[in-house]
């Protein structure tokens, strides 16, 4: 069995520019892109690449992600909680019960990982 997967070249994956279930626009017109590299064969994790244009989102998750924050700046606020800022190099995690707005400031871009459920 294959224990090492190397992961394609972003250039060679075609984006999704749909918006994330669970993301509603509240303020802008961000767009968003994902790319998918990886899908774990019993389909439990996935990891890929999204960029983001300025503009806010309220979010709803239903699954846990680990965030790389590569390029921007994000103030993300769960409902009725205090505002986290991530700017480019910071990593975080997001809990699969999270409800909240994610307001992109600068452009951004991170590499994450999806744990589904």
């Amino acid at each position: 069995m294959q224990t090492i997967t190397k992961l394609p070249a972003l250039s060679t994956v075609t984006p999704s520019t749909a918006d994330l279930d669970g993301w509603i626009v509240t303020e802008g017109s961000p767009k968003m892109s994902t790319w998918v590299l990886h899908t774990t064969a019993d389909g439990t994790m996935m990891s890929g690449y999204w960029e983001c244009s300025p503009g806010s989102y309220h979010a709803t998750y239903t699954a846990y992600e680990f965030v790389h924050l590569i390029a921007g700046r994000i103030v993300i606020t769960p409902d009725g909680g205090t505002p986290v800022t991530v700017v480019a190099g910071d990593a975080f995690a997001v809990e699969k019960d999270f409800k909240g707005i994610w307001k992109i400031e600068e452009a951004v871009r991170k590499h994450f990982d999806f744990k589904l459920d």
